[in-house]
């Protein structure tokens, strides 16, 4: 699903794809059943060899260009990061939030959980609560579910004339725009789960009595609209994958290589943008010499 052309996380002539290549949706019409969402591409084939590679690859480089990102906002630097995830229940949106935490200073983050609207976001626009939780300069924000809720349940339960969806589909890409424009890097990720790996998650939350705060009956309700949030996604997956904020496509059937690549993008991403530490405001030889002298 990657696209070859896009003008941003193309790998020189002659070197290996990046990930966010071999991941990102192409343009055109996108069909989820021609993707395997156990498959592991560009990564390593098995979970053992995954972790070391996060650990001794990518966690420190990703702790080191954090650091930098919040450092260069204290001089003025407007830049940060969003992480957007999306996918069916179960597909480990939650998971992914608390691994990728793991890898970061929690302090420098910003996470953002949205359920279903309260009766005052009812009241405003659809991007309304989401503008309100958005990173500051230098921070990383992660959104578990987010803006395109609004065009997902709301095209399966039919909360809002077919029209309205296509004015805000639309409106999300204008909304994107604006924020790439204002320093914000949008990595959004579609976590991909098969139907018979949700069954077996949701299973596996029935067999663990300390899982089944997680489990929901209304979840066995939802699966018999399979069909429907697939094709839902796919329509946000088309009309929604810009230059200024393109959706990858993360096979999630395995936890370990889904942890894998988010952190993997997330870390191509904050190269991309380079953060340097600031320079020095002040005389650092006379602090030197007055701080000896007392």
């Amino acid at each position: 699903m990657a696209k070859k052309d896009g003008k941003r996380g193309k790998a020189p002539a002659g070197s290996p794809p990046s990930l966010r290549e071999l991941l990102r949706v192409a343009p055109g019409r996108v069909d989820l059943t021609a993707v395997d969402p156990s498959s592991a591409p560009g990564g390593p084939s098995r979970k053992a060899d995954a972790l070391a590679d996060t650990a001794k690859a990518t966690a420190e480089p990703l702790a080191s260009l954090q650091e930098r990102l919040y450092a260069a906002s204290t001089a003025g630097d407007r830049r940060r990061l969003l992480l957007v995830l999306q996918g069916m229940d179960t597909s480990g949106k939650g998971g992914t939030v608390k691994h990728v935490i793991g890898l970061f200073n929690p302090s420098g983050c910003r996470i953002q959980a949205f359920k279903a609207p309260t009766p005052e976001e009812r009241s405003h626009p659809f991007l309304w609560r989401v503008e309100r939780a958005l990173p500051r300069p230098g921070e990383i924000g992660i959104f578990d579910r987010s803006h395109y809720e609004d065009v997902l349940i709301a095209r399966v339960r039919e909360l809002v004339p077919r029209r309205e969806l296509n004015r805000r589909y639309e409106e999300i890409n204008r909304f994107e725009e604006a924020l790439a424009q204002d320093g914000v890097t949008v990595v959004k990720v579609f976590l991909h789960i098969s139907y018979e790996e949700q069954r077996a998650r949701l299973l596996a939350r029935l067999d663990n009595p300390s899982k089944h705060w997680k489990f929901n009956v209304g979840d066995i309700e939802e699966r018999a609209l399979w069909p429907a949030y697939r094709r839902a996604y796919e329509l946000v997956l088309e009309r929604c994958s810009t230059d200024a904020a393109p959706w990858y496509a993360v096979p999630a059937d395995r936890k370990w290589y889904r942890n894998w690549a988010v952190a993997k993008l997330l870390l191509e991403h904050l190269e991309d943008i380079g953060p340097r530490y600031p320079g020095a405001d002040f005389d650092v030889d006379e602090c030197r010499a007055r701080l000896l002298a007392t």
